[in-house]
């Protein structure tokens, strides 16, 4: 059975606190969806964000960012007072991070000092991660936010030693605590509220993580660390069309014989978990799963480096033993070798294509057929919106794709719509649209510019429904078209 769905981060919602969060308009974009045909809802990761506000550096695989907490719903229980909306949150479509944090950070304490634990949130803290992210954020926060790896010695061993007295650090460290209930509360029954509605949720898990992360400092020996905690070698990608140097994330590299040793373990647990908040993940950067690329910490560049093989099926082959109910999709996107497409296929994953690609010789995104069993976009959080694509090609380029369009059928006012009916009509079971291609922004609407940091990355967000509501019924009239 084919289906549409759209791509809209938590983040990226109307609110009146600055950014997104699990409050009535995520509870109102649902009964959008549901009304007029949606069945999925690809967000990005929830977790904390760290370094440039990337979703995709986060301080922890399983906690999940105090932004997202709805504080009406804490007035709502009782536990708030009273509540202020954030100065100019109405006018500005750009997150403000700082505002919006200390916003939110002042009501979840005052709610904290109001809180009365009870069973289930007895229950959520046994989870051994809630009580480690909970020291590991407290700590980071008491050393001004820098790194584990440059803490003093008795917080940054803590983890391994366990020699420092968390006396002093109680309140801090139940706060924290109380943080990530609430977090979980909130999304859980958020996510339930969606699958009553017939609605899944596609959620996002990166491939590597951070070195600032709960991950690295409470599995050191999963890296390639030196002895003081710093990486050895780093992640990216090598020197492309796109980029003469290559991208050099930063992100430490995983040590694959001692996963290998643990069973997979970390890989595990991390699955695991997200299959519990999501119904499918979305693994980001699937291709190391095949080969990675290793770059010399040293390197200040991607330039140089070399492809190193992983695991991938012995690590795939385990989890479909283990984690039978845990629906996994790739992102498979970029110049890869037929291995890759190997290992995907091998374990009957769902890859992607983005019909952008599909106009443009430059991309080898482009070189294989529709099939069933694959995600269409029109475009990721990663490219330009449809429209900002179309506008900076040459005029050549804008003519032969308006006359493909045509000629296919595909005659509607706004280009993105064009390219969301061509997506529809795939034979894909999946297709899944950026909100900003539905309400057809440029490039003002776009996410994320890869390779670059700093605003206006991660930045956009929807005022209000308005646009969307003007756009969903000929939406509507796609997917009913199209059988979706």
């Amino acid at each position: 059975m084919k289906t549409a769905g759209i791509l809209m981060p938590i983040s990226s919602m109307p609110s009146e606190h600055g950014i997104g969060d699990f409050g009535k308009n995520s509870y109102d974009f649902i009964d959008r969806c549901k009304k007029n045909g949606i069945k999925i809802w690809q967000i990005l990761p929830l977790n904390p964000l760290g370094y440039g506000n990337s979703p995709y550096q986060p301080y922890s695989s399983f906690a999940g960012d105090e932004l997202y907490i709805s504080l009406e719903q804490l007035k709502e229980e009782g536990i708030l007072k009273e509540l202020k909306t954030l100065q100019n949150t109405k006018e500005n479509n750009a997150i403000d991070y700082p505002s919006a944090r200390a916003h939110k950070e002042f009501y979840l304490k005052k709610a904290y000092e109001n809180f009365k634990p009870d069973a289930a949130y007895g229950e959520f803290v046994k989870r051994e991660w809630v009580f480690l992210y909970a020291v590991y954020i407290t700590f980071k926060k008491a050393n001004e936010l820098h790194c584990w790896n440059e803490w003093k010695e008795e917080e940054k061993n803590w983890i391994t030693d366990r020699e420092l007295s968390l006396h002093g650090y109680e309140e801090a460290i139940g706060y924290e605590m109380f943080v990530q209930y609430i977090f979980y509360k909130q999304w859980m029954r958020l996510k339930k509220y969606a699958n009553n509605c017939g609605i899944k949720i596609m959620g996002d898990m990166p491939f590597y993580v951070g070195i600032d992360s709960l991950d690295v400092w409470a599995n050191q020996k999963c890296f390639l660390l030196d002895e003081k905690g710093f990486p050895t070698f780093i992640a990216g990608v090598p020197p492309d069309y796109f980029s003469k140097t290559g991208q050099r994330w930063g992100n430490p590299i995983y040590d694959w014989d001692y996963l290998k040793k643990t069973d997979y373990d970390f890989w595990m647990k991390r699955l695991s978990y997200a299959g519990e908040l999501f119904d499918i993940v979305r693994i980001d950067h699937f291709r190391a799963f095949d080969t990675y690329w290793k770059i010399p910490v040293s390197c200040p560049t991607a330039e140089v480096g070399e492809w190193i093989e992983a695991p991938g099926h012995e690590v795939f082959h385990k989890i479909q033993k283990e984690l039978k109910n845990v629906e996994i999709v790739v992102e498979d996107l970029g110049d890869l070798r037929p291995e890759v497409l190997k290992l995907r296929d091998d374990f009957h994953l769902k890859g992607m294509k983005v019909v952008q690609f599909t106009f443009d010789p430059k991309e080898n995104n482009s070189n294989f057929k529709d099939k069933e069993n694959m995600i269409i976009y029109t475009g990721t959080h990663d490219n330009q919106t449809t429209r900002g694509w179309f506008l900076s090609q040459g005029f050549f380029k804008k003519c032969s794709i308006k006359r493909y369009m045509f000629f296919h059928g595909y005659r509607y006012k706004k280009i993105s719509h064009s390219f969301i009916a061509y997506a529809f009509d795939s034979i894909a079971t999946i297709a899944i649209v950026p909100m900003q291609d539905i309400i057809g922004l440029s490039d003002e609407g776009r996410i994320n510019t890869p390779g670059t940091l700093g605003s206006p990355n991660w930045e956009w967000r929807l005022l209000n429904f308005k646009t969307f509501d003007e756009n969903i019924e000929i939406l509507k009239t796609m997917i009913v078209k199209s059988g979706r």
